[in-house]
């Protein structure tokens, strides 16, 4: 795992799991007590996690919350998004270009019958 950037914006990359959890969390926590504003987390170079990965995200995104921060996922990838919304985390995190009610819905919208449209 590497994580690069500042106390405002950082990409993690590689895996985010329990060998690897201790050293993310100090990084993170660093960067919430000394930034200011969002802190963005590039996830786009994220390979893999595991459930101790997820709670260092879940830390951390309290304890910005606690800090008078934001803590941003940008760049989640599609299997960490579907695993988001299936435990419901969605919900609670801010998910850069994500919006679940809309997309849900637009599927289902174009899932159903085409009905014709009049001009006039």
């Amino acid at each position: 795992m590497r994580i690069r950037g500042d106390h405002d914006a950082l990409a993690i990359e590689g895996r985010l799991d329990v060998r690897t959890a201790a050293d993310a969390r100090s990084v993170l926590h660093r960067a919430v007590d000394h930034g200011r504003g969002d802190l963005v987390l590039d996830l786009t170079a994220l390979d893999s996690w595991d459930a101790t990965g997820l709670g260092v995200l879940m830390g951390t995104h309290r304890r910005a919350g606690r800090c008078g921060r934001r803590m941003v996922l940008r760049g989640v990838p599609a299997q960490l998004q579907r695993l988001l919304v299936a435990t419901k985390l969605h919900r609670i995190l801010a998910i850069e270009g994500y919006v679940p009610d809309l997309a849900e819905g637009l599927a289902d919208d174009l899932s159903g019958p085409v009905l014709p449209v009049s001009a006039g």
